[in-house]
């Protein structure tokens, strides 16, 4: 079709972005990734320079210019006095990545998840890819440790994105003209590009639908449950815990974190555990562990020393117990909590 033509998509070029040349970097490189998945972009192409005058005839100007003003389209953060972060309590100060990001990143997940960007999921995605992905990238570019300068690493790593990106630029002793330069930029661009997309993809439809399901389990606990909250059945097994603690930082009209045992069947046996919550995500701390005289106990011995019939075991720390049946890991946690 004529429409396929070099010439055709030559033409539908309508606006441009521009960027430094020389040494590339992940930010830039996922800015102008993100800039084409808008529709004001979607067709632009890249003018990596430094001269303003080459600048000046760009739609959009990203991390360079020494100009953040987003009524010009110019979102650059090397300038004296730039300090500016995404909010929604996150103090790293951005990169380009993280400007475009902040402006242009609900457009762009509404885009890819076909959801209108009014609806409360894709706040939600907003702010989730920024806290695993764009703030690496902000403190990365912009030289601020993840570890307080008292601490050295035991091993370094140097397979995040932003060193991916750094060891597409050529070597020292290798030299690449300007046509070569953009090339290996544009490859950048897509690296940065295809990692946002696998990560917005999870999120979506894996990590979002799971956040749903354990809001509408909560909601359902209290009602036939425990109304106080405090024991949650999950129908099905799905990751809870990062999910929970983030809907209870989030609910500020509670006066403090209830929730005490999760009730679940387990994904490969068809057995039900109960598992304490801890005091934190990463804590191997309970909030309340299953009892102590519990603890180390197995099948009909458990059973027998609980008094709930089908007990399977307890771990030694009594972060987690199993049992046969719903029924009977429910009444676990109803005795555990009671005692």
């Amino acid at each position: 079709m004529a429409s396929d033509t070099p010439s055709a998509k030559k033409a539908r070029i309508e606006k441009f972005i521009g960027t430094h040349n020389g040494t590339f970097h992940c930010d830039e490189a996922l800015a102008v990734f993100l800039l084409r998945h808008t529709a004001a972009y979607r067709n632009s192409e890249v003018k990596r320079s430094r001269d303003p005058a080459v600048l000046d005839t760009c739609d959009i100007v990203v991390d360079v210019g020494a100009v953040y003003d987003e009524s010009k389209q110019r979102f650059d953060h090397h300038q004296r006095g730039f300090e500016e972060v995404f909010g929604w309590g996150f103090n790293t100060k951005l990169s380009s990545a993280g400007l475009v990001y902040k402006h242009f990143g609900k457009e762009i997940i509404s885009s890819q998840t076909q959801v209108s960007v009014d609806h409360r999921s894709i706040q939600t995605l907003w702010l989730k890819l920024y806290k695993e992905l764009i703030e690496s990238i902000d403190a990365n570019d912009n030289g601020i440790s993840q570890y307080s300068s008292d601490l050295n690493p035991r091993y370094r790593v140097r397979t995040d994105l932003s060193s991916r990106v750094a060891h597409l630029n050529p070597p020292w002793n290798k030299t690449l003209d300007a046509q070569g330069m953009d090339a290996q930029f544009e490859k950048a661009s897509m690296l940065t590009g295809s990692e946002f997309l696998d990560r917005l993809e999870y999120y979506a439809n894996a990590w979002l639908p799971a956040r749903d399901l354990l809001v509408a389990a909560i909601q359902n606990s209290k009602e036939i449950v425990d109304p106080s909250g405090r024991i949650i059945l999950l129908e099905s097994f799905l990751p809870w815990k990062e999910h929970l603690f983030d809907l209870e930082s989030e609910n500020t009209s509670s006066l403090s974190p209830v929730a005490t045992y999760i009730v679940y069947p387990d994904e490969f046996s068809g057995n039900w555990r109960v598992q304490a919550v801890p005091v934190s995500a990463q804590s191997f701390e309970s909030r309340k562990a299953l009892p102590e005289k519990w603890r180390g106990l197995r099948d009909d011995i458990f059973s027998e020393t609980s008094g709930v019939p089908g007990g399977i075991f307890v771990h030694a720390s009594g972060f987690i117990g199993g049992n046969k049946t719903k029924e009977g890991a429910m009444q676990m946690a109803k005795v555990a909590l009671d005692m």
